[in-house]
């Protein structure tokens, strides 16, 4: 199944190169899955095909990033991470406490993070990312602010950090239904946010998006183009590409997504992007990232609509306005997903 993944991955990227517009690849993101269940041979394959068919940078002047688990990283796949064109890694590390960690049912323990940080340095992976989970029930904010400790002693270049969601239908919100575990509550993840903002900004990382922070020099370029609005492609069963008139996504079962494109067809969907769209889209990504959103940028009745909207806000102190740039205040990070959805600009307000 993995070969004939690859395979159908590499003819995909044939098949849809018109759609780069000639424009000149910037970054390489493999991930989205377990790139690292790949063999070298497989993985040599897919920058082959990305050689063969698309316009980029030299390699060394990219920013080319692979997904890993910390206890995949053995000697050997360090090793051929190094002889690839790969210059930065993202590691699901979660928690640096075995407890949690087999909570999430990750295959890795704590002892091998470290490991894994030292074999990927060896070999010459100077950006390395992680990402950290908080907010699991029952911990408490003195056991969040020991990982964070840890987590600044290992010393990645960047560092993502979310908050454990309940998600319907799982396995987690039965097991609090039935009291089998009590979930933490708001105060307490809220405390636990802006620990992490404390002890990482004094620690030297920029908090530049409002779950990402970096040390200078080191914002994940890929990401930000997510928020910046830039256009990207994406390959791969249930992969996600934009060009600013358009989005698209394929199809998310791997069995069909290789027959249909080894029957010739690419299987996606798509939704055209009219103005409406485009403003929500801004409010939801450019808004999530220190710079916010330049109003004198959007179309006039936009404008009106933001600057009405964000006004109680403003004057609550969860945004700023600083001279055509609006922003959320560090009081206003930890509601944004409340303050973005009264923002959204919906279909009746016409």
């Amino acid at each position: 199944m993995r070969e004939r993944y690859v395979d159908a991955l590499c003819r995909e990227m044939r098949m849809r190169r018109g759609e780069a517009e000639e424009e000149i690849i910037g970054t390489v993101y493999l991930g989205g899955g377990t790139p690292s269940l790949l063999t070298q041979r497989q993985t040599e394959k897919v920058f082959a095909s990305i050689d063969e068919d698309y316009s980029h940078r030299p390699w060394e002047e990219m920013e080319v990033t692979m997904e890993c688990n910390p206890d995949d990283v053995t000697a050997e796949y360090a090793a051929m991470i190094g002889r690839l064109p790969v210059n930065r890694v993202s590691m699901g590390v979660q928690s640096f406490a075995d407890e949690r960690l087999r909570f999430l049912h990750r295959r890795h323990k704590a002892g091998d993070i470290a490991t894994a940080m030292d074999r990927l340095r060896r070999n010459g992976i100077g950006n390395v990312s992680i990402d950290l989970m908080f907010g699991f029930p029952g911990q408490t904010p003195e056991e969040w602010r020991e990982d964070i400790g840890k987590a600044i002693a290992l010393g990645p270049e960047h560092i993502s950090a979310y908050s454990l969601m309940v998600e319907e239908g799982t396995r987690l919100e039965r097991m609090i239904d039935s009291g089998e575990v009590e979930e933490n509550d708001e105060e307490t993840c809220r405390r636990m946010y802006y620990d992490l903002i404390d002890m990482l900004t004094a620690a030297g990382y920029e908090h530049y998006e409002i779950s990402n922070f970096s040390l200078p020099g080191h914002r994940s370029r890929h990401n930000s183009s997510y928020w910046d609005g830039t256009p990207y492609l994406g390959f791969g069963a249930a992969a996600h590409s934009y060009n600013g008139r358009r989005r698209q996504w394929n199809v998310d079962n791997l069995k069909k997504y290789i027959e249909e494109i080894e029957d010739g067809r690419v299987p996606e969907e798509h939704e055209d992007i009219d103005e409406v769209t485009g403003y929500n889209d801004m409010i939801t990504t450019a808004l999530r990232t220190t710079e916010g959103i330049d109003v004198s940028t959007i179309e006039k009745p936009y404008r009106e609509y933001l600057l009405c909207m964000a006004a109680p806000h403003v004057e609550r102190g969860m945004l700023v306005r600083d001279g055509d740039h609006i922003h959320l205040s560090h009081e206003g990070l930890y509601t944004s997903n409340d303050i973005l959805s009264d923002l959204i600009f919906l279909n009746e307000q016409r």
